[in-house]
């Protein structure tokens, strides 16, 4: 099995009781909110919903209240995910109020670096794509927004594998 890189980052997590998680993307309508939907059903069934609490943001505002892309409920609804999360920027008291914020890319990555309030805040951030295990050639969850239905379905088959991985790392 392929560890993830960023396991260092959430060893001090492991011994809390409520760990609370942000996925972030650019808008907000697509990725983050894919992956909270991917996480909560992962949690949910392992009947975990007490240790985690989940959000999503977005570094760019212009979606502020919107449900996630179409597109994006359309092909995560076949898959058993019900994304109605409204879409919100990250906000500087993110950097307080979540233990974990997950950049989607690099772009997210290096724009949450820069909000950073803190050097604390900033080793909160780290990468979705480093809990991936069956994907390892991907550096990313690319923006499915001008990709069609392929690039939909590779973003939630990415983020099956991350957020499974990601919740690994806490019970290993």
């Amino acid at each position: 099995m392929i560890e993830p890189r960023h396991k260092q980052s959430i060893e001090p997590l492991k011994d809390k009781t409520m760990v609370r998680i942000l996925f972030v993307c650019l808008g907000n309508i697509c990725r983050s909110p894919a992956a909270q939907g991917v996480m909560q059903r992962l949690i949910d069934e392992r009947k975990m919903s007490g240790n985690f609490m989940l959000d999503s943001a977005g570094t760019y505002a212009g979606h502020a209240g919107e449900l996630p892309d179409k597109r994006m409920r359309v092909h995560a609804a076949r898959r058993g995910y019900d994304l109605t999360h409204h879409s919100r920027p990250v906000r500087a008291l993110d950097f307080e109020d979540f233990d974990l914020i997950i950049a989607m890319d690099d772009s997210n990555y290096e724009s949450l670096k820069n909000m950073a309030p803190s050097v604390e805040a900033e080793r909160k951030i780290v990468r979705m794509i480093d809990f991936c295990r069956l994907h390892p050639h991907y550096y990313a969850i690319p923006d499915p927004y001008y990709e069609g239905a392929s690039g939909f379905e590779l973003v939630l088959d990415l983020l099956e594998d991350a957020c499974a991985g990601l919740l690994e790392s806490f019970l290993t």
